[in-house]
């Protein structure tokens, strides 16, 4: 009898252990229908299905999908090599799409950011945009598989991210035998994807996906071409051009617009910005009074200060760190400097300075180059009392890839050239680089 009992309960233990897992079944395969419709409902709103609320939501999701579909339907245009290709305002800001047609002096942004980047760096447009607000153009250098990869994301960014749905315009650049297609039927490069923060994520997984310029299939990165495409996809009076893994400091656009309006357009001068670089572990500095801080204790340093301490050295850093600014000082210029090689200032300058030589590619002199034909051009280096950018993390030997020292070797070759041909391009100039 007791043995009976014993059985009974057995019986009743399996019968729930049963019936739970029988639920759970139910549950999993709930979960999975249910999945796998979010999923379908987040594809249809990305291309154009019923997903959308109301009609007026829909008419602007609907009129975004028809600028990315005819901005690739242009097939692009080839850069003066022939080598690349350029999708010139593959995704518009709404910024941008509602700027009303006038001169740069008329429009209502003064100053616009430029940035270039790879797929495996786009990820700091994140932070980028949480301290600059404002305009901001990022030319995106995509190769074999990337060019679906890149134009799906910044398409996806642009759909799912308001900030960047109404400040940021993208560009795309290509090797000419490459072309972008309107993702349509890459559903994969969407699964997961249903926020902002979600696209980020996804970015998150082709960082450091290659080294620097060491890009698989030793292709060049052609940073002064995307330089030259991002400056030309704003229509700001002037423009700052940073790496998109650099920082300016926090109310920059402001300060900038406060002194510039004061004082009449001048079309040769050019404001420099003091470069840095920061630790990777610490917070990004917003102000001058927080960058000298760190600066003193050694965590924050002169940009390129290890790699090539004399490309920034003629900014004079003890002379600007030693110019105390209060909090509430305005910006303004502190002091002028001649150009002296190889002086590769980063600056705020009229959309009216000579383009980037786009025949510097890779590693070396690409920046050089642009600063001392300012300089031959008659162009002024003022440099601002409290404005800065700040690159993330130390530039440290070591960590570059194995061809940068044969890549600057040939364009050090190529900058000899350049030098020679700005005498022809500036007969009357008494400078020299």
């Amino acid at each position: 009898m007791h043995l009976s009992k014993k059985c009974s309960v057995f019986k009743v233990v399996l019968s729930a252990l049963l019936i739970v897992a029988l639920l759970q079944l139910i549950y999993l395969s709930f979960l999975s229908k249910f999945h796998g419709k979010q999923q379908r409902y987040r594809y249809s709103e990305l291309f154009g299905g019923s997903g959308s609320k109301t009609k007026a939501a829909q008419h602007e999701k609907n009129a975004r999908k028809e600028r990315l579909r005819y901005s690739l339907s242009t097939g692009g245009i080839f850069d003066n090599s022939g080598q690349y290709r350029i999708y010139k305002n593959l995704i518009k800001s709404d910024f941008t799409t509602n700027l009303k047609p006038g001169s740069p002096q008329d429009n209502p942004n003064i100053l616009s950011l430029a940035t270039h980047t790879t797929l495996n760096n786009l990820h700091h447009l994140d932070s980028l945009l949480e301290r600059w607000q404002n305009p901001l153009s990022v030319a995106i250098f995509a190769h074999d598989q990337d060019v679906k990869f890149a134009t799906a994301l910044a398409y996806a960014l642009s759909f799912y991210c308001p900030k960047i749905q109404e400040f940021v315009d993208f560009h795309l650049v290509c090797l000419s035998g490459e072309m972008a297609s309107f993702p349509e039927q890459d559903r994969e490069h969407f699964v997961g994807l249903e926020d902002c923060s979600s696209v980020f994520k996804r970015l998150e997984t082709h960082r450091d996906k290659f080294k620097n310029y060491a890009i698989h299939g030793n292709i060049s990165y052609p940073n002064n071409l995307l330089r030259n495409v991002a400056r030309g996809g704003v229509e700001s009076a002037y423009i700052l051009v940073i790496d998109i893994d650099m920082m300016p400091n926090a109310d920059l656009h402001q300060q900038f617009l406060a002194m510039i309006v004061k004082q009449e357009l001048v079309s040769d001068e050019v404001f420099v910005l003091p470069a840095f670089e920061i630790r990777h572990d610490r917070k990004m500095p917003a102000t001058k009074q927080e960058l000298v801080q760190l600066y003193q204790v050694g965590e924050v340093r002169p940009f390129y200060e290890e790699l090539c301490p004399r490309c920034q050295a003629p900014t004079n850093y003890s002379q600007w760190v030693n110019i105390h600014v209060r909090g509430t000082a305005p910006l303004e210029v502190s002091y002028r400097l001649t150009w002296v090689d190889p002086w590769e200032p980063f600056y705020i300058g009229p959309r009216t300075t000579p383009l980037y030589d786009e025949n510097f590619k890779q590693y070396g002199f690409n920046r050089i180059s642009q600063a001392c034909e300012l300089h031959v051009a008659g162009y002024r280096f003022s440099v601002l009392n409290s404005a800065f950018v700040v690159h993330r993390g130390f530039k440290i030997q070591g960590e570059f890839h194995a061809k940068k020292d044969e890549e600057n070797k040939r364009n050090r070759v190529l900058f000899r050239s350049f030098k020679e041909g700005l005498k022809t391009k500036y007969p009357s100039s008494t400078r020299r680089c």
